[in-house]
Formats: structure tokens, sequence, C-alpha cells
């Protein structure tokens, strides 16, 4: 029972698990997704060790696992706690667009979330009063 514009939050976080801002563009937040993006890149741009790798000589897999085991242990934090962060975030923000989304659609109550019978003009969970929804004029 999925709408056309619903979003999977599971979907969202597995993304945002993988890289950093991958979940947010998947929710087509692009500001959020190339915030998240950014502060990665800024934390691996300002805690790199600088001639850990040759570019021209060192490029071999030995080279690479010894710069990403010599790396500092605040750059190893800050990554976990960045991707931690962005997938909280990209979970939060696939839950909040699908509940605006039933709000706006008129399927669920405004204040508690649970499914509206469209025949009152209340919540009969909540009794929360709701404001007739008018079609759209064009």
């Amino acid at each position: 029972m999925t709408e056309t514009g619903r979003k999977r939050p599971l979907l969202a976080v597995v993304l945002a698990f993988i890289f950093p801002g991958l979940g947010h563009f998947y929710l087509r937040k692009w500001g959020r997704g190339l915030l998240w993006l950014g502060l990665l890149f800024a934390l691996s741009v300002l805690f790199v060790v600088t001639g850990a790798i040759d570019p021209v000589t060192d490029l071999t897999i030995d080279a690479i696992s010894s710069s990403y085991q010599s790396r500092p242990t605040e750059v190893t934090i800050g990554s976990v706690v960045i991707t931690t962060l962005n997938v909280v975030d990209a979970y939060w923000v696939a839950v909040k667009e699908n509940q605006t989304q039933e709000v706006e659609a008129g399927t669920t109550c405004p204040n508690c979330g649970k499914e509206l019978d469209q025949d009152i003009d209340f919540c009969h969970w909540c009794t929360t009063q709701l404001e007739p929804v008018e079609p759209d004029q064009q």
C-alpha cells in the first residue's frame, strides 16, 4: 500500500550508511546531502596526514593500507560520528516527509498521526478538530 510519493526510510538509511549524503540524495534533499558530503570531505582534508602517500610511486595496496592505518584516531572517531548522525538524519527526514504527505492527503491526523475516518471532521482517536480540505482550484 505505497503511494507514489512515499519514500522508504530503510533505503535512505542503507544509502546513508554506504556513503554520507547518498540517503539524502535519494530523498531529493540536495542541500542536506551536499552538507553531509562536505562535512565528511572537510574532516578528511583537515586531518589528512600529508606526505603519507606519494601518488606517483606509492599507489599500491600496501601503501594505501599503511596510510589508512596511520591516520589519527580523531579522524576515525569523526568519521563514525558523522556517518551515524547522517544515518539518523536520513531516517528522520524520510519519516517526516512521509508523515507530511499523509497529513496533506488527509489520511492521518496531524496531532496523533493515526488513520482518519473521511466521513467525520474530527479525529476519533484524539478528538482533534480537523479543518476541511478544499480541492485545489486551477
